[in-house]
């Protein structure tokens, strides 16, 4: 069979690179003890250096012609070739409720989404490994106050330590995208629940990013309106809530632990 056309569709750029195909596959080494699960496998140029590590090994691939070139230059696989939409999938299932390592070369169009799927089951992913574009790499090492800080990055450090590895030029994919990549390795850290109510606080978070360029007294007022909204109350002062000096800074400014001491003080609102 011939090599697999890239779709620009589906966010494919094939790594052709063999010494960086390997550099990423080695990044699963921080935990022996689990198995693998590859994203987007492609044409399986990170498969067969996973496959040298002697660990059960399963990657998920929606490309139609992918999955029959992996089937036919990767017999090893065998039932470990799951032809399905990763965002679709039930993680639970895929060693039989057991923890494992997710990794790849993820599609960059839906790469945000891997890392919110990765939040969903948490439970079942103590590590996490693998190529994105750079800026989303950097959006989730960044820290307090740098303009990439988002809500990305709060939501996944909640629950995740986070590594910057290396740098990855456009010229070792075909075709070259025209972003640079990176590496990232993410490790589940010791918060199993936030100290508050988590949906409230993917709300705070989401609310005040989207008018990151308001002081957070202003950016919140949506979400106040709509809780007030809520609980049947017209028009309560919440003056006092609102002079907080946490208030007056913007967003990116806060810590991960500042947004969970926002949510607890809403949350206080409306008992």
């Amino acid at each position: 069979m011939r090599s697999v056309r890239p779709k620009k569709f589906l966010g494919q750029h094939f790594l052709t690179h063999l010494p960086t195909a390997q550099a990423i596959a080695d990044t699963v080494d921080c935990r022996p003890d689990l198995p693998i699960l590859e994203v987007g496998p492609g044409m399986g140029v990170m498969t067969q250096y996973l496959l040298q590590k002697q660990r059960p090994l399963k990657v998920v691939e929606l490309d139609f012609e992918s999955v029959a070139y992996l089937r036919e230059h990767f017999p090893a696989l065998g039932d470990g070739l799951i032809e399905a939409d990763f965002l679709k999938m039930d993680l639970d299932s895929v060693y039989g409720g057991s923890p494992f390592l997710l990794t790849g070369n993820y599609p960059y169009n839906i790469s945000s989404q891997i890392f919110f799927k990765m939040l969903e089951y948490r439970h079942r992913i103590p590590c996490c490994t693998g190529m994105i574009q750079k800026e989303v790499a950097e959006r989730l090492a960044a820290s307090p106050g740098c303009k990439a800080y988002g809500i990305l990055t709060v939501l996944v450090r909640l629950y995740y330590d986070v590594e910057y590895l290396f740098t990855v030029e456009p010229g070792v994919f075909n075709p070259p995208p025209k972003v640079r990549s990176a590496v990232v390795r993410l490790t589940r850290n010791a918060v199993e629940r936030p100290d508050c109510d988590e949906a409230l606080l993917r709300r705070v978070v989401k609310t005040t990013f989207n008018q990151r360029r308001k002081m957070m007294r202003g950016s919140i007022k949506p979400l106040l309106a709509d809780l007030d909204r809520r609980h049947g109350l017209d028009r309560p002062d919440h003056s006092t809530f609102l002079a907080d000096p946490l208030l007056t800074q913007r967003p990116e400014q806060l810590s991960v632990a500042d947004f969970v001491d926002l949510t607890n003080r809403v949350s206080a609102l409306y008992q």
